[in-house]
């Protein structure tokens, strides 16, 4: 099988590690992929968010599957473009990708579906901002209705702040709007359940760390570090997960006449008052997948492949290591906001040649002189895998002691205290 998958991130070389493990994969081809990719597939240039471009590009590569790695290609119909071209596709198309493009979408498509989450008001307007956030109170939850990066939310008990987030995100041409909603308290998980239009299949649950600094603190980010499994978790989670949200969301789909296939990543509260959804994205979540894949044992490419011919029902049903694993993302200085690239790194092979150690490219590129330097907010997620989370965590944390970029930044307290 040789597949193109499509992105340069995190997330896309963690994907590209498990496709290649795959025996049934003899070639791929990553566009426009980064340098931890260029190690173990073949880089093109490509515009991602061209349909037709990248419909073409599959073409050429005389390709068996295309896989799409970020949300922007899938809210401009690339995944539309590439199916028209006769390919098969890991990926909704436009119309379904709203439920990530489009949080009061989402909030349409749970109400139909009678799944669980917070209650919201979508305002256009400041004044009904205002109004919502007075009415549901502190805690306030305010988000961009539309793709923010994993950075159009904020959570805050400051009033000003909350109605100033609003007034960035209403200050655009393109249909502004803002979805406030009740806080949610309890735990956070991630699960990523593979969608074939008809039939769902659950991943393993993983948790994540948004803030940028220790303890929760600092700003929302794309997130800055994950672990699996969660052993706090109780065992019945993920088949709850399918039977209230995922199974229920896909039916809804199918029934408007858009079908789901490819990820439904459930962002989930597990709350006082029981399970709620937080958010919905329509891809693998970074840096999540990092460690999910890292424990996945069942071929993934199998698993895309049979979602992407509605085919899911027959296929290999997912096995997991008994082990565990970590993610630390190793953050240019004055991430989240703005960044200065370019600045050298060092000591990725020394991380790598420590035991149970591997390390993600994220935010990187070769400079001029050959030499590894960084390109974006997040620039490397160091990865360990260990027998338990705290071995894990043990040695995804000396990974990053091997490392060395100026300036960069990351969080002390991935996974602490988890089952120690």
């Amino acid at each position: 099988m040789k597949i193109l998958l499509l992105g340069s991130g995190g997330r896309e070389h963690a994907i590209a590690r498990a496709l290649v493990a795959d025996p049934a994969v003899d070639g791929l081809v990553v566009a426009p992929g980064n340098p931890g990719t260029a190690r173990i597939a073949r880089n093109v240039t490509v515009d991602i968010t061209d349909p037709a471009a990248v419909a073409g590009l599959a073409l050429a590569e005389t390709v068996d599957l295309v896989v799409v790695g970020p949300e922007a290609p899938l809210v401009a119909g690339v995944a539309d473009a590439v199916r028209a071209a006769g390919i098969h596709v890991f990926g909704p198309s436009a119309a379904a990708a709203r439920l990530e493009g489009s949080k009061a979408f989402a909030k349409e498509i749970m109400a139909a579906a009678g799944v669980p989450t917070a209650m919201a008001r979508v305002c256009t307007t400041l004044d009904e901002v205002r109004d919502a956030l007075e009415s549901f109170g502190a805690p306030h939850v305010v988000k961009d209705d539309g793709l923010a990066a994993g950075k159009g939310v904020i959570v805050t008990d400051d009033f000003a702040e909350a109605l100033a987030h609003a007034d960035r995100c209403l200050d655009r041409p393109d249909e502004p709007r803002v979805v406030v909603e009740d806080h949610l308290d309890g735990p956070e998980v991630s699960l990523f359940c593979l969608c074939d239009g008809e039939d769902v299949v659950a991943l393993a649950p993983a948790q994540d760390f948004k803030r940028a600094l220790d303890g929760g603190q600092g700003p929302n980010t794309g997130g800055m570090g994950a672990y699996s499994p969660l052993p706090w978790a109780e065992p019945g989670l993920t088949e709850e997960v399918l039977e209230r949200v995922a199974r229920p969301v896909v039916r809804e789909m199918a029934a408007r006449g858009t079908p789901f296939v490819g990820v439904l990543y459930c962002g989930l509260a597990l709350t006082s008052r029981g399970l709620r959804v937080v958010e919905f994205n329509v891809r693998f979540g970074d840096p999540e997948t990092q460690v999910v894949l890292a424990r996945l044992q069942t071929p993934l490419a199998g698993l895309l492949d049979a979602a992407a011919r509605g085919a899911l029902a027959t296929a290999e049903e997912p096995r997991w290591s008994h082990g565990a694993a970590v993610t630390v993302v190793l953050a240019s200085e004055g991430y989240p906001g703005p960044v200065s690239d370019g600045r050298e790194i060092s000591g990725v092979a020394e991380a790598e040649s420590l035991d149970g150690v591997h390390v993600i490219h994220a935010g990187t590129r070769m400079d001029d002189d050959g030499r590894l330097v960084s390109a974006g907010g997040r620039v490397l997620c160091v990865v360990g895998e260990g027998d338990d989370v705290p071995q894990a965590r043990e040695r995804a944390y000396r990974g990053v002691g091997a490392i060395h970029c100026e300036g960069a930044h990351h969080r002390h307290d991935i996974a602490s205290g988890i089952g120690d």
